[in-house]
């Protein structure tokens, strides 16, 4: 069990989440978002131009929206479900939610998307697969627009695209480490966890951190794959901690980071061993405000998620003008942590996991 956070601790994070509560109600009547837009779409190859983007006031009619997540195992895809349910309750749009339990259920998440999408207007993709699902969303992008949101995918059957780079996401906890550790110095031992191997995301996020890392002392001690559920995790880091005692830092997921947290503590290693995040959640939040987490890039999922339902609704009523657009990654540690947009990040402390907007 995770041991309680001081007092001041508590006080600072019921602070900030009552704060974030204040301003995410009135995000909702926020109308321009300071955005990245990649043209030609879908090229995270490309420099993104910053825009200004407003998104619809009130649709044109309750629209039916499907969204498919990979899973609400943590707090990063419920912020992406509070995003979009604000962002559909606000433009007047119905939203049904399916999340497909984990990465390793692609059938599960296919069937759920045929399912849902027979009834809906548009589809929003969180894929659990880059490739797996082509074949479905082509077939489903021959009646309703297909939206891909937060995880990468194949371009084929897209309509748009809400996301960052993950190539990025990685690329900037990797660049972090490398100045905290130059090319010269001396070595430190990493244990890096990518994630599921398969996932939209992971690929890229392990290109852009191994690239950064040779700008590095670090080396890369062990690797250790799979979902990226708090239990999977705790196995994996049990067992590369059993095999590699000597490691300095833990990398990986936001989830592995909690698991991390939690076990380095149990075991008397917390002052030993250093821990960095390659997405933002709740728990990256607590922890960096902890000292427990040194630090994490945030993607910004609330605000995510509201930019898919506004691409659904265009696309739906042929109003797209920016086909992939995402907000601006940002790596966030002790010294910045009090200045940053929960708005954009979190989820308040008090939402649920929603899956229905009528």
């Amino acid at each position: 069990m995770r041991a309680p956070a001081p007092s001041h601790c508590l006080n600072l994070i019921a602070t900030a989440f009552v704060a974030c509560s204040i301003a995410q109600s009135a995000g909702a009547a926020e109308t321009t978002w300071k955005l990245n837009a990649w043209e030609p779409p879908f090229d995270y190859s490309r420099q993104p131009a910053t825009i200004d983007y407003q998104p619809v006031v009130k649709a044109a009619k309750p629209w039916r929206i499907c969204a498919s997540y990979p899973h609400l195992k943590d707090s990063y895809w419920v912020s992406v479900n509070y995003g979009m349910v604000e962002q559909a309750r606000s433009a007047g749009v119905k939203l049904t939610v399916v999340e497909a339990g984990g990465y390793p259920n692609l059938e599960r998440q296919i069937e759920q998307i045929r399912t849902c999408s027979a009834t809906a207007d548009a589809l929003i993709v969180g894929t659990v697969s880059y490739e797996g699902l082509t074949p479905t969303i082509k077939d489903i992008a021959r009646r309703i627009p297909v939206i891909a949101a937060v995880n990468d995918i194949d371009d084929a059957g897209i309509s748009a695209k809400s996301g960052v780079s993950w190539e990025e996401m990685g690329q900037s906890i990797g660049a972090y480490l490398a100045r905290l550790h130059p090319a010269g110095t001396m070595p430190v031992s990493v244990a890096w966890f990518p994630g599921p191997k398969g996932a939209g995301w992971v690929k890229f996020v392990e290109a852009g951190f191994q690239r950064a890392l040779k700008q590095s002392s670090a080396e890369i001690a062990a690797v250790k794959w799979g979902d990226t559920g708090v239990e999977i995790q705790l196995l994996l880091i049990e067992e590369m901690l059993e095999a590699q005692p000597d490691i300095d830092y833990i990398v990986g997921s936001a989830p592995t980071a909690d698991a991390a947290v939690s076990i380095l503590r149990a075991q008397g290693r917390a002052n030993h061993v250093q821990v960095l995040a390659d997405y933002f959640t709740h728990g990256t939040f607590r922890e960096i405000n902890r000292g427990k987490v040194v630090a994490a890039p945030t993607d910004s999922p609330p605000l995510q998620g509201r930019i898919a339902i506004d691409q659904a609704i265009r696309a739906i009523e042929g109003t797209l003008h920016y086909r992939h657009v995402g907000p601006p990654v940002e790596v966030i540690d002790r010294n910045n942590i009090q200045a940053l947009d929960l708005e954009r990040s979190l989820a308040p402390a008090w939402f649920k996991p929603t899956f229905d907007v009528q």
